[in-house]
């Protein structure tokens, strides 16, 4: 189990470093909306098991990836407890580097333990925004 849960988060990684330059560091107010938004509707989606909504919202390299709504649900319930059946979630910074847009959320998963899920963001040629990856950190309190 621990080496599936390293596979994803490589793979997560992975799919964050292949994202499109976000162009400037900064997240202007309607950037930061679209992006929870995103981030909001694919929770609910995860809530009521709806894979193939919530696999639409994942970046077209992350689809490729996982190849099906299936799959993909099969290692987000497997590997992400606290986004798939968050107790709480708050949407806190986001952050630019490198052209990476980061998307930090604390979450309170089933477990009840505390965590950051960063969400790594790829603005699509529309300029519409997709998820490219998530990875889930001990929560260290407002240190991140």
């Amino acid at each position: 189990m621990r080496s599936l849960a390293a596979l994803v988060v490589g793979i997560f990684l992975l799919a964050a470093s292949l994202a499109a330059p976000a162009g400037a560091q900064e997240v202007g107010q309607a950037d930061r909306a679209a992006i929870q938004s995103i981030i909001d509707r694919q929770i609910a989606a995860f809530r009521r098991d709806d894979g193939a909504e919530a696999f639409s919202y994942a970046a077209p390299d992350l689809q490729s990836h996982f190849g099906s709504a299936e799959t993909f649900m099969r290692m987000v319930q497997a590997g992400y407890g606290p986004v798939y059946r968050p107790r709480f979630y708050e949407f806190r910074d986001i952050k630019a580097s490198s052209g990476v847009i980061t998307q930090h959320v604390y979450v309170i998963g089933p477990d009840k333990v505390a965590r950051l899920a960063l969400y790594f963001m790829q603005r699509q040629a529309d300029g519409s925004w997709r998820i490219s990856g998530c990875v889930l950190v001990d929560y260290a309190g407002d240190q991140v």
